[in-house]
């Protein structure tokens, strides 16, 4: 019962403080931002590698991989937001990446920087800051009217709609990929203790090695840590698609009825 005894599970630690004051507290960088960084980094350096001296028609495998990647990313964006939104693939590209490398650090020992919640936090804001743009496109007027359809009395519900959908998306992504790390903890300590409890008989420090945590935690570890992970990616990247074209449509709604309206008014001035 040892190593349940002792389990700890934690955040991300804090790395070390910073002279910057703000809001009376000091800023403090954690283990959640440098890994954050070290797969930003990662990104980067994947994606020059990949794109170095790129030629008209492909010569190598660099080349062809990148072209496949680049064309999958643009024909997913298009068959779920539409042609013209095809200029959105490297967004959703880049989010689909930062979140599953984000994600799959865990394998290696690593925190994983989506158990952070104000991580997914600064995800679902830039999110939400874009579905709003695209909404206010149809005029202020509109955006601000909206609230109050089907009818006025449901303003406050469609308020509390409006801002639940950055929440929803940033605790359903942090949910999960938390409760992952925290499962495959749970399941390493519980087959710590397997193994003292079986084989407490045998002699030296043999009574205390975790024999049951070779090879058998890696079938878990293929479901939360890589399945989840990916499947985690995936889904945030398909609500900020429905979101932002859920977005536009009704921001060019709201524009065409503006526009009619002004035309019809118009119209009764020159009667």
């Amino acid at each position: 019962m040892n190593a349940i005894e002792n389990l700890n599970i934690t955040g991300a630690k804090i790395l070390f403080e910073t002279p910057i004051v703000l809001f009376g507290q000091k800023l403090v960088i954690t283990e959640s931002q440098v890994n954050s960084w070290i797969v930003i980094l990662f990104v980067a350096i994947l994606c020059k590698v990949l794109t170095h001296n790129m030629k008209i028609r492909p010569e190598s495998r660099r080349q062809i991989i990148a072209e496949f990647i680049v064309e999958k990313a643009t024909n997913f964006v298009k068959s779920n937001m539409g042609e013209r939104f095809a200029g959105f693939a490297p967004f959703i590209a880049a989010l689909m990446a930062l979140s599953a490398f984000s994600s799959l650090l865990s394998i290696f020992g690593m925190f994983s920087p989506t158990s952070d919640l104000n991580t997914i936090a600064g995800w679902a804001v830039v999110v939400f800051v874009m579905i709003t743009y695209y909404k206010l496109k149809g005029g202020l007027g509109g955006y601000l009217k909206s609230f109050t359809q089907p009818i006025f009395v449901l303003t406050p519900f469609n308020i509390i709609s409006e801002l639940a959908t950055p929440i929803s998306m940033m605790f359903r992504h942090f949910g999960n990929i938390c409760s992952g790390s925290v499962i495959m903890t749970l399941v390493y300590a519980a087959l710590s203790t397997l193994s003292a409890v079986l084989f407490r008989w045998m002699p030296g420090a043999l009574a205390q090695f975790p024999f049951f945590q070779i090879g058998v935690p890696v079938v878990f570890s293929l479901y939360f840590d890589i399945f989840g992970s990916l499947l985690q990616a995936f889904i945030f990247a398909m609500l900020t698609m429905m979101y932002i074209s859920s977005a536009a449509e009704d921001g060019e709604a709201a524009r065409a009825e503006r526009k009619l309206r002004k035309q019809n008014k118009h119209r009764k001035q020159e009667e």
